[in-house]
C-alpha cells in the first residue's frame, strides 16, 4: 500500500488565499493611501509649510510694525518721509538725484 499523504485541496486553497491577503495588506501598508510612503510625503509637506509659515509670520510682523509706525497714534517722520519719496518721487531742493 503506497499512499501518498497529500494535503487536501481546501487546505492548499486556504493557504493560498491567506498568502495573497498577507501580500495585499503588506502592499497597502507600504504604498496605500495611509501607507509609509504617503506618511513620509505628508511629513515633508508639513516641514515645508512650517517654514513657509515662519516666513509669512515674520513678514506680517514687519508689516504690522510699519503700519503702527505710520498710524495716527505713533507717527515716525523718517518713515513717512521715506514712503513719500518712494511713492510720490519727491526730492528736496538741496538733494542731488543720481540715476
Amino acid at each position: 500500500m503506497n499512499q501518498r499523504n497529500r494535503p487536501a485541496l481546501g487546505s492548499v486553497a486556504f493557504l493560498g488565499v491567506m498568502v495573497l491577503l498577507g501580500l495585499y495588506f503588506t502592499f497597502a501598508a507600504v504604498q496605500g493611501t495611509y501607507g509609509v510612503f504617503r506618511r513620509a510625503e505628508v511629513q515633508g509637506e508639513a516641514r515645508q509649510l512650517t517654514q513657509e509659515l515662519a516666513v509669512l509670520t515674520a513678514e506680517v510682523a514687519r508689516m504690522e510694525n510699519l503700519t503702527h509706525r505710520l498710524s495716527d497714534d505713533f507717527l515716525d517722520l523718517d518713515l513717512l518721509d521715506e514712503q513719500a519719496r518712494d511713492v510720490l518721487g519727491l526730492v528736496r531742493s538741496d538733494e542731488i538725484v543720481i540715476r
